[in-house]
């Protein structure tokens, strides 16, 4: 990923914790046949260190769950707050007009080998955190165990378990980080104006407004 200075984020914690507030990751593996891309919601142990590793599942019949022969390389994609950036939101229009859109976002990179597992204890643990991750919120979160046991056993024989220990982690946070602090505060006053509170929020975040 091309990350330009004032874009860089190495911190694992920030990297972490961005990994963390994505729902979804986008896994692409080189395999013999080529490239091969899945999307699926990804579980983070912090250990080993300093990368930790990424757990989830995917279903059998994913031809990317039995391409993942040992050493198959795998890059994983997490996607923060990104939108659109407009020249009106900054000062510098009105000052010299030297301005053009662009781009905000935050991306993180994972990078490792992927392996693959099907024990059924295991990938019922797997189920159950991520359920329980993505239910938190809810007045009356829905359980692993509201399911009948066949059926969630049944359920299990479907899928195959993904392990990838991460060997190598980037990440790139654009945030306006690059404009003056004029057009810092035009873009994040423009962003609410726009309704975009998250992304409004990141920027602050990232330039100090």
């Amino acid at each position: 990923m091309y990350v330009p200075a004032h874009f860089n984020e190495d911190r694992v914690g920030a990297l972490h914790a961005l990994i963390r507030a994505t729902g979804l990751a986008t896994l692409v593996s080189m395999t013999e046949d080529g490239l091969i891309a899945s999307h699926a919601p990804l579980l983070l142990d912090p250990e080993p260190a300093p990368f930790g590793t990424l757990i989830g599942h995917l279903a059998k019949a994913n031809p990317h769950a039995r391409a993942a022969n040992p050493g198959v390389q795998t890059l994983v994609i997490f996607q923060g707050a990104d939108g659109y950036i407009t020249p009106s939101y900054y000062a510098a229009k009105q000052e010299h007009g030297k301005v053009v859109p662009t781009w905000n976002y935050a991306s993180v990179h994972a990078y490792g080998t992927l392996e693959t597992f099907d024990d059924p204890a295991r990938l019922l643990d797997v189920v159950t955190r991520l359920t329980e991750r993505h239910e938190a919120s809810r007045a009356q979160p829905w359980a692993v165990a509201d399911a009948p046991a066949d059926f969630v056993q049944g359920m299990l024989r479907g899928i195959v378990g993904i392990v990838l220990p991460i060997a190598r982690l980037e990440g790139k946070v654009k945030m306006s980080q690059n404009r003056p602090p004029a057009d810092q505060s035009g873009v994040i006053e423009g962003l609410r104006r726009d309704g975009r509170d998250d992304l409004a929020r990141a920027v602050a975040d990232a330039t100090g407004g």
